[in-house]
Protein backbone atom coordinates (compact mmCIF):
# COMPACT_ATOMS: atom_id res chain seq x y z
CA UNK A 1 0.00 0.00 0.00
CA UNK A 2 2.28 2.42 0.97
CA UNK A 3 4.58 1.70 -2.44
CA UNK A 4 1.71 1.81 -4.31
CA UNK A 5 0.90 5.33 -2.77
CA UNK A 6 4.92 6.60 -2.74
CA UNK A 7 4.32 5.47 -6.56
CA UNK A 8 1.21 7.74 -6.67
CA UNK A 9 2.69 10.84 -5.44
CA UNK A 10 5.81 10.44 -7.58
CA UNK A 11 3.68 10.41 -10.86
CA UNK A 12 1.91 13.76 -9.58
CA UNK A 13 4.83 15.21 -9.34
CA UNK A 14 6.46 13.93 -12.65
CA UNK A 15 3.70 15.79 -14.14
CA UNK A 16 3.25 18.89 -11.69
CA UNK A 17 3.55 22.18 -13.98
CA UNK A 18 3.54 26.09 -12.87
CA UNK A 19 1.59 28.65 -14.72
CA UNK A 20 3.38 30.10 -17.38
CA UNK A 21 3.49 33.54 -15.47
CA UNK A 22 7.13 32.93 -14.03
CA UNK A 23 9.29 34.40 -16.62
CA UNK A 24 7.21 37.73 -16.27
CA UNK A 25 9.29 40.96 -15.33
CA UNK A 26 7.39 43.41 -12.73
CA UNK A 27 6.00 45.51 -15.02
CA UNK A 28 4.41 43.10 -17.35
CA UNK A 29 3.35 41.12 -13.86
CA UNK A 30 1.57 43.86 -12.44
CA UNK A 31 0.05 45.16 -15.16
CA UNK A 32 -1.46 41.36 -15.37
CA UNK A 33 -2.87 41.82 -11.69
CA UNK A 34 -4.10 45.50 -12.06
CA UNK A 35 -5.39 44.72 -15.40
CA UNK A 36 -7.59 41.85 -14.09
CA UNK A 37 -8.15 43.53 -11.07
CA UNK A 38 -6.44 41.31 -9.35
CA UNK A 39 -9.58 38.48 -9.73
CA UNK A 40 -7.33 35.64 -8.37
CA UNK A 41 -8.76 32.52 -7.07
CA UNK A 42 -7.27 31.97 -3.46
CA UNK A 43 -6.11 28.58 -4.72
CA UNK A 44 -3.72 30.46 -6.78
CA UNK A 45 -2.71 33.06 -4.36
CA UNK A 46 0.57 31.50 -3.61
CA UNK A 47 1.51 31.98 -7.37
CA UNK A 48 0.58 35.66 -7.40
CA UNK A 49 2.74 35.85 -4.31
CA UNK A 50 5.63 34.08 -5.72
CA UNK A 51 5.61 35.27 -9.00
CA UNK A 52 5.80 39.42 -7.61
CA UNK A 53 8.98 38.10 -5.87
CA UNK A 54 10.42 36.10 -9.20
CA UNK A 55 9.66 39.22 -11.43
CA UNK A 56 11.50 41.71 -9.36
CA UNK A 57 14.31 38.81 -10.33
CA UNK A 58 13.29 38.52 -13.75
CA UNK A 59 13.57 42.35 -14.10
CA UNK A 60 16.98 42.95 -12.76
CA UNK A 61 18.60 40.47 -14.50
CA UNK A 62 17.11 41.68 -17.56
CA UNK A 63 18.69 45.13 -16.81
CA UNK A 64 22.09 43.21 -16.09
CA UNK A 65 21.68 41.06 -19.68
CA UNK A 66 21.29 44.70 -21.27
CA UNK A 67 24.00 46.10 -19.71
CA UNK A 68 26.44 42.70 -20.60
CA UNK A 69 25.15 41.88 -23.83
CA UNK A 70 23.11 45.08 -25.29
CA UNK A 71 25.76 46.49 -27.28
CA UNK A 72 26.56 43.06 -28.71
CA UNK A 73 23.21 41.57 -29.48
CA UNK A 74 22.25 45.20 -31.35
CA UNK A 75 25.20 44.65 -33.36
CA UNK A 76 24.69 41.59 -34.82
CA UNK A 77 23.69 40.94 -38.30
CA UNK A 78 20.90 38.47 -38.89
CA UNK A 79 22.62 36.81 -42.01
CA UNK A 80 20.21 34.23 -42.52
CA UNK A 81 16.33 35.59 -42.58
CA UNK A 82 13.94 33.53 -40.59
CA UNK A 83 11.79 30.68 -41.25
CA UNK A 84 7.96 30.46 -39.65
CA UNK A 85 5.68 27.54 -39.42
CA UNK A 86 1.88 28.69 -39.63
CA UNK A 87 -1.01 26.81 -38.99
CA UNK A 88 -4.04 26.29 -36.53
CA UNK A 89 -3.13 25.10 -33.37
CA UNK A 90 -3.29 21.39 -33.20
CA UNK A 91 -2.38 20.88 -37.25
CA UNK A 92 1.00 20.06 -36.12
CA UNK A 93 2.72 22.99 -35.83
CA UNK A 94 4.99 21.70 -33.08
CA UNK A 95 5.73 18.09 -34.70
CA UNK A 96 7.03 19.83 -37.70
CA UNK A 97 9.29 22.80 -35.22
CA UNK A 98 11.08 19.82 -33.80
CA UNK A 99 11.23 17.75 -36.74
CA UNK A 100 13.43 20.87 -38.36
CA UNK A 101 15.65 21.77 -35.28
CA UNK A 102 16.91 18.20 -35.47
CA UNK A 103 18.57 19.54 -38.92
CA UNK A 104 22.00 20.95 -36.74
CA UNK A 105 22.03 23.78 -39.62
CA UNK A 106 18.74 25.79 -37.75
CA UNK A 107 17.45 26.73 -34.25
CA UNK A 108 14.32 26.89 -32.39
CA UNK A 109 13.76 28.89 -29.31
CA UNK A 110 13.43 26.73 -26.69
CA UNK A 111 10.75 26.91 -23.19
CA UNK A 112 13.32 28.21 -21.05
CA UNK A 113 14.37 31.23 -23.77
CA UNK A 114 10.87 31.75 -25.05
CA UNK A 115 9.93 32.30 -21.02
CA UNK A 116 13.28 33.91 -19.40
CA UNK A 117 13.82 36.27 -22.88
CA UNK A 118 14.84 39.03 -20.96
CA UNK A 119 17.52 37.24 -19.09
CA UNK A 120 18.41 33.64 -21.07
CA UNK A 121 21.83 34.67 -22.28
CA UNK A 122 23.38 35.25 -18.44
CA UNK A 123 21.33 32.65 -17.47
CA UNK A 124 20.76 29.34 -19.86
CA UNK A 125 22.56 27.57 -18.54
CA UNK A 126 20.81 27.02 -14.90
CA UNK A 127 17.49 26.20 -17.17
CA UNK A 128 18.00 22.41 -16.05
CA UNK A 129 17.54 23.34 -12.31
CA UNK A 130 14.11 24.80 -13.61
CA UNK A 131 13.02 21.38 -15.12
CA UNK A 132 11.01 20.38 -12.02
CA UNK A 133 8.14 23.38 -12.41
CA UNK A 134 7.41 22.05 -15.96
CA UNK A 135 5.69 18.57 -16.23
CA UNK A 136 7.35 15.37 -18.90
CA UNK A 137 4.36 15.82 -20.96
CA UNK A 138 2.23 18.50 -22.16
CA UNK A 139 -0.84 19.62 -20.66
CA UNK A 140 -2.87 18.46 -23.67
CA UNK A 141 -1.21 15.28 -24.75
CA UNK A 142 1.04 12.75 -24.43
CA UNK A 143 4.27 14.69 -26.01
CA UNK A 144 7.25 14.75 -24.27
CA UNK A 145 7.69 18.43 -22.98
CA UNK A 146 10.78 20.06 -20.73
CA UNK A 147 12.23 24.07 -21.01
CA UNK A 148 14.31 22.65 -23.08
CA UNK A 149 12.24 21.40 -26.11
CA UNK A 150 11.74 24.05 -29.02
CA UNK A 151 8.74 26.61 -28.05
CA UNK A 152 6.28 29.00 -29.08
CA UNK A 153 7.30 32.23 -29.52
CA UNK A 154 4.39 33.96 -28.34
CA UNK A 155 5.38 34.02 -24.70
CA UNK A 156 8.27 36.08 -25.93
CA UNK A 157 5.66 39.32 -25.87
CA UNK A 158 3.96 38.13 -22.79
CA UNK A 159 7.31 38.15 -20.69
CA UNK A 160 8.20 41.74 -21.65
CA UNK A 161 4.53 43.30 -21.12
CA UNK A 162 3.60 43.32 -24.56
CA UNK A 163 -0.42 42.65 -25.45
CA UNK A 164 -0.84 38.92 -26.77
CA UNK A 165 -4.01 36.93 -26.87
CA UNK A 166 -2.54 34.48 -24.78
CA UNK A 167 -2.88 36.19 -21.70
CA UNK A 168 -6.54 35.74 -21.73
CA UNK A 169 -4.90 32.72 -20.33
CA UNK A 170 -4.38 33.54 -16.68
CA UNK A 171 -8.21 35.51 -16.28
CA UNK A 172 -10.25 32.97 -19.06
CA UNK A 173 -13.38 34.37 -16.99
CA UNK A 174 -12.79 37.66 -17.66
CA UNK A 175 -13.86 39.10 -21.37
CA UNK A 176 -11.40 38.11 -23.81
CA UNK A 177 -8.22 40.67 -23.85
CA UNK A 178 -5.95 42.06 -26.55
CA UNK A 179 -7.59 40.59 -29.51
CA UNK A 180 -6.31 43.11 -31.14
CA UNK A 181 -2.95 41.13 -31.09
CA UNK A 182 -3.86 38.70 -33.11
CA UNK A 183 -3.69 39.82 -36.40
CA UNK A 184 -2.13 43.34 -35.42
CA UNK A 185 -4.14 45.28 -38.21
CA UNK A 186 -5.93 47.84 -35.53
CA UNK A 187 -2.83 48.39 -33.46
CA UNK A 188 -1.91 52.43 -33.90
CA UNK A 189 1.99 52.64 -35.60
CA UNK A 190 3.42 53.21 -32.20
CA UNK A 191 1.99 49.51 -30.82
CA UNK A 192 2.98 48.13 -34.52
CA UNK A 193 6.73 48.92 -33.95
CA UNK A 194 6.78 48.03 -30.41
CA UNK A 195 5.75 44.71 -31.32
CA UNK A 196 7.98 44.14 -34.35
CA UNK A 197 11.14 45.57 -32.57
CA UNK A 198 10.57 42.72 -29.57
CA UNK A 199 10.49 40.05 -32.25
CA UNK A 200 13.29 41.47 -34.29
CA UNK A 201 15.34 41.81 -31.02
CA UNK A 202 14.19 38.24 -29.81
CA UNK A 203 15.86 36.93 -33.21
CA UNK A 204 18.84 38.50 -32.74
CA UNK A 205 19.11 37.31 -29.57
CA UNK A 206 18.53 33.56 -30.67
CA UNK A 207 20.95 34.65 -34.17
CA UNK A 208 23.80 36.35 -31.39
CA UNK A 209 24.21 32.89 -29.35
CA UNK A 210 24.03 30.21 -32.40
CA UNK A 211 24.60 32.04 -35.56
CA UNK A 212 22.32 29.75 -37.44
CA UNK A 213 18.99 30.41 -38.97
CA UNK A 214 16.12 30.88 -36.48
CA UNK A 215 12.82 28.59 -36.96
CA UNK A 216 9.71 29.99 -35.35
CA UNK A 217 6.66 28.27 -34.80
CA UNK A 218 3.29 30.05 -33.41
CA UNK A 219 -0.11 29.34 -34.59
CA UNK A 220 -0.73 33.15 -33.86
CA UNK A 221 1.90 34.27 -36.57
CA UNK A 222 -0.84 32.74 -39.04
CA UNK A 223 -2.61 36.15 -38.62
CA UNK A 224 0.38 37.98 -39.39
CA UNK A 225 2.36 37.60 -42.46
CA UNK A 226 2.37 41.05 -43.20
CA UNK A 227 3.74 42.10 -40.18
CA UNK A 228 6.67 39.48 -40.48
CA UNK A 229 7.91 40.43 -43.79
CA UNK A 230 8.30 43.97 -43.20
CA UNK A 231 9.82 42.55 -40.31
CA UNK A 232 12.13 39.81 -42.21
CA UNK A 233 11.42 40.69 -46.02
CA UNK A 234 12.75 37.38 -47.14
CA UNK A 235 11.11 35.30 -44.37
CA UNK A 236 10.15 31.93 -45.16
CA UNK A 237 6.70 30.13 -44.20
CA UNK A 238 6.17 26.68 -44.25
CA UNK A 239 2.04 26.24 -43.65
CA UNK A 240 0.83 22.96 -42.08
CA UNK A 241 -2.97 22.00 -42.51
CA UNK A 242 -5.27 19.26 -41.07
CA UNK A 243 -8.49 17.35 -40.97
CA UNK A 244 -10.67 19.78 -39.25
CA UNK A 245 -12.87 17.62 -38.07
CA UNK A 246 -9.68 16.36 -35.48
CA UNK A 247 -8.87 19.69 -34.94
CA UNK A 248 -11.96 21.43 -33.93
CA UNK A 249 -12.12 18.83 -30.66
CA UNK A 250 -8.24 18.64 -30.48
CA UNK A 251 -8.61 22.73 -30.29
CA UNK A 252 -11.11 22.93 -27.50
CA UNK A 253 -9.35 20.07 -25.22
CA UNK A 254 -6.21 22.07 -26.36
CA UNK A 255 -7.53 25.55 -24.44
CA UNK A 256 -9.55 23.66 -21.51
CA UNK A 257 -6.14 21.75 -20.83
CA UNK A 258 -4.24 24.70 -20.62
CA UNK A 259 -6.63 26.73 -18.82
CA UNK A 260 -6.31 24.50 -15.86
CA UNK A 261 -2.54 24.34 -15.86
CA UNK A 262 -1.90 28.27 -16.55
CA UNK A 263 -5.29 30.37 -14.91
CA UNK A 264 -5.17 32.12 -12.12
CA UNK A 265 -9.01 31.16 -11.76
CA UNK A 266 -11.03 28.26 -11.34
CA UNK A 267 -12.12 28.36 -14.95
CA UNK A 268 -15.87 28.10 -16.36
CA UNK A 269 -14.88 27.47 -19.86
CA UNK A 270 -17.52 29.67 -21.10
CA UNK A 271 -17.80 30.22 -25.08
CA UNK A 272 -15.07 27.91 -25.83
CA UNK A 273 -16.58 25.93 -28.41
CA UNK A 274 -17.65 29.55 -30.52
CA UNK A 275 -14.34 31.09 -30.09
CA UNK A 276 -12.60 27.92 -31.85
CA UNK A 277 -15.12 27.55 -34.29
CA UNK A 278 -14.96 31.97 -34.87
CA UNK A 279 -11.04 31.69 -35.08
CA UNK A 280 -10.48 29.21 -36.93
CA UNK A 281 -12.49 30.83 -39.83
CA UNK A 282 -10.33 34.42 -39.37
CA UNK A 283 -7.16 32.58 -39.53
CA UNK A 284 -7.75 30.42 -42.87
CA UNK A 285 -8.55 33.78 -44.63
CA UNK A 286 -5.59 35.85 -42.71
CA UNK A 287 -3.57 33.09 -44.48
CA UNK A 288 -4.89 33.39 -47.64
CA UNK A 289 -4.11 36.74 -47.63
CA UNK A 290 -0.81 36.99 -46.29
CA UNK A 291 0.13 33.90 -48.57
CA UNK A 292 -0.31 36.29 -51.82
CA UNK A 293 2.32 38.77 -50.27
CA UNK A 294 4.93 35.98 -50.10
CA UNK A 295 7.08 34.82 -53.00
CA UNK A 296 6.16 31.65 -53.91
CA UNK A 297 9.15 30.04 -53.59
CA UNK A 298 9.30 30.44 -49.74
CA UNK A 299 6.18 29.88 -49.45
CA UNK A 300 5.49 25.98 -48.96
CA UNK A 301 2.10 24.25 -47.71
CA UNK A 302 1.75 20.94 -46.35
CA UNK A 303 -0.87 18.58 -44.57
CA UNK A 304 -0.28 16.92 -41.36
CA UNK A 305 -1.82 13.32 -42.59
CA UNK A 306 0.80 13.52 -45.53
CA UNK A 307 3.53 14.48 -43.13
CA UNK A 308 2.67 11.57 -40.86
CA UNK A 309 2.67 8.53 -43.94
CA UNK A 310 5.59 9.79 -45.59
CA UNK A 311 7.69 11.85 -43.11
CA UNK A 312 10.94 11.55 -45.54
CA UNK A 313 8.95 12.43 -48.90
CA UNK A 314 7.22 15.08 -47.32
CA UNK A 315 10.26 16.95 -45.87
CA UNK A 316 12.38 16.03 -48.93
CA UNK A 317 10.10 18.22 -50.74
CA UNK A 318 10.27 20.63 -48.36
CA UNK A 319 13.56 21.09 -48.29
CA UNK A 320 13.93 21.42 -52.30
CA UNK A 321 10.92 24.24 -52.67
CA UNK A 322 12.64 25.92 -49.69
CA UNK A 323 16.14 25.64 -51.01
CA UNK A 324 17.40 24.40 -47.28
CA UNK A 325 20.12 23.18 -48.06
CA UNK A 326 21.17 19.35 -48.48
CA UNK A 327 18.78 17.03 -46.94
CA UNK A 328 20.91 13.21 -47.39
CA UNK A 329 22.42 15.20 -44.28
CA UNK A 330 19.54 15.51 -42.42
CA UNK A 331 17.78 12.43 -43.17
CA UNK A 332 19.65 10.14 -40.44
CA UNK A 333 18.43 12.30 -37.72
CA UNK A 334 14.70 12.26 -38.81
CA UNK A 335 15.06 8.19 -39.24
CA UNK A 336 16.30 8.35 -35.52
CA UNK A 337 13.54 10.79 -34.00
CA UNK A 338 10.56 8.72 -35.77
CA UNK A 339 11.93 5.52 -34.60
CA UNK A 340 12.12 6.36 -31.20
CA UNK A 341 8.57 7.48 -30.92
CA UNK A 342 7.03 4.00 -31.99
CA UNK A 343 5.17 4.00 -29.15
CA UNK A 344 3.21 7.32 -28.93
CA UNK A 345 -0.67 6.99 -27.80
CA UNK A 346 -3.25 9.11 -29.50
CA UNK A 347 -6.35 11.16 -27.87
CA UNK A 348 -9.51 10.09 -29.09
CA UNK A 349 -12.66 11.97 -29.22
CA UNK A 350 -15.86 11.57 -30.27
CA UNK A 351 -17.47 14.31 -32.85
CA UNK A 352 -21.06 13.96 -32.21
CA UNK A 353 -23.52 15.07 -35.28
CA UNK A 354 -24.25 18.22 -33.21
CA UNK A 355 -20.86 19.29 -33.67
CA UNK A 356 -19.95 17.79 -37.04
CA UNK A 357 -22.73 19.88 -38.08
CA UNK A 358 -21.56 23.12 -36.59
CA UNK A 359 -17.89 22.42 -38.38
CA UNK A 360 -19.74 21.43 -41.63
CA UNK A 361 -21.79 25.10 -41.65
CA UNK A 362 -18.86 27.34 -40.18
CA UNK A 363 -15.48 25.54 -41.79
CA UNK A 364 -17.23 24.66 -45.28
CA UNK A 365 -14.99 26.91 -47.29
CA UNK A 366 -11.98 25.68 -45.95
CA UNK A 367 -13.01 22.09 -45.72
CA UNK A 368 -13.87 22.43 -49.60
CA UNK A 369 -10.57 24.10 -49.81
CA UNK A 370 -8.36 21.76 -48.90
CA UNK A 371 -10.76 18.68 -49.40
CA UNK A 372 -11.48 17.26 -46.29
CA UNK A 373 -14.83 17.01 -46.67
CA UNK A 374 -16.57 13.93 -45.21
CA UNK A 375 -19.73 12.36 -44.80
CA UNK A 376 -21.01 10.59 -41.40
CA UNK A 377 -20.13 10.56 -37.98
CA UNK A 378 -17.04 10.15 -37.21
CA UNK A 379 -14.69 8.80 -33.86
CA UNK A 380 -11.83 11.34 -34.11
CA UNK A 381 -8.44 9.46 -33.35
CA UNK A 382 -5.88 12.66 -32.74
CA UNK A 383 -2.77 12.14 -32.59
CA UNK A 384 -0.42 13.85 -29.81
CA UNK A 385 2.16 15.11 -32.39
CA UNK A 386 0.65 18.72 -32.55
Amino acid sequence: MTGRRTASLLSSWREWAAPVWIGCNFSAWSRLLISNRFAVHWTRWHYAVAYTFVSVINSALGLLQKIVFGRRVADTVIAEPPIFIIGHWRTGTTLLHELLVLDDRYIGPTGYQCIAPQHFLLTERLAPLTGFMVSKHRAMDNMDSSLLHPQEDEFVWIMQGQPSPYLTLAFPNRPPAHDRYLDLEQLTSRELEAWKRLLFRFVQQLYFRRRKTVVLKNPNHSFRIKALLDVFPQAKFIHIMRDPYVVYPSSIHLLKSLSRVHSLQRPTFEGVDERVLDTYVDLYRKVEEGRKLVDPSHFYELRYEDLISDPEGQLRSLYEHLDLGDFEQYLPRLRAYFADRVDYRTNSYELSAEQRAMVDEKWGEVLDRYGYRTAGDVDVDVDVRC
